[in-house]
């Protein structure tokens, strides 16, 4: 078992200047066009820099902070080079509904996380997208529970296909997600998930509730429970 980390942030957490981007970076901000998707992108980039910080015991000022760069790499997975070199470090990012959440572990590690809103999904998205054991899990629960699985199993989807490098290039039943204990239970703790992929691979992973947000992170290696990072002080 392995430690990772994670940090999230919220719109109003972000600065309204730029210095803290790195010079790529700005680049790839001026060639958004419309506002959300600008808002979107700074709010991801400064939780994950401000994530990568305090992983990586570097200063948390502006400064620092713009030593630090988030590039695609060819699968559109993100990587992190410091200085202009590859960081020793990995990490996966989500964000939704004006909140962003990183997480961190050593390199090397296949690592995802992402964050799904609640909210009521039809037969035919289950249908399309579920395969046949999750299907038979979603019929099993009753109408209060429905939405709140469904974000669930379908978060964990998406961070098990980002740990896997795809994205959602990859047919989501390709991977099936099952619970490790009763669904409802305290909405601020983590709690064990397992995600399946077709050819055998298993990932470990854990799960949280937050109002009508869930947030989830898978690894391979099997992680510990998410340790919360302590950021740097500073601008």
């Amino acid at each position: 078992m392995m430690d990772i980390y994670w940090l999230e942030q919220n719109e109003a957490d972000v600065p309204p200047e730029n210095s803290w981007l790195g010079a790529n970076e700005a680049v790839c901000l001026n060639r958004l066009r419309f506002a959300k998707r600008r808002t979107d992108w700074r709010l991801g980039r400064w939780t994950a820099k401000r994530a990568l910080a305090g992983w990586l015991n570097l200063p948390g000022d502006y400064q620092g902070l713009a030593e630090i760069e988030i590039r695609p790499a060819p699968s559109g997975a993100p990587e992190v080079f410091l200085a202009n070199q590859p960081a020793e470090v990995t990490m996966s990012l989500s964000h939704r509904g004006g909140v962003a959440i990183c997480a961190v572990a050593p390199s090397g590690v296949a690592l995802g996380c992402d964050l799904e809103v609640i909210e009521l999904r039809s037969d035919v998205f289950v249908a399309d997208y579920f395969t046949t054991e999750e299907q038979a899990l979603v019929g099993k629960a009753s109408a209060d529970d429905r939405s709140l699985l469904l974000a669930m199993l379908w978060s964990a989807k998406e961070s098990t296909l980002k740990a896997l490098r795809t994205g959602l290039r990859l047919d989501t039943r390709a991977v099936t997600v099952s619970l490790a204990e009763a669904l409802r239970g305290r909405n601020d703790t983590w709690r064990p998930l397992q995600a399946r992929h077709a050819d055998g691979q298993i990932f470990h992973g854990w799960w949280q509730q937050t109002g009508n947000l869930i947030k989830t992170l898978v690894a391979a290696p099997a992680p510990l429970a998410p340790i919360l990072l302590h950021t740097p002080s500073g601008r």
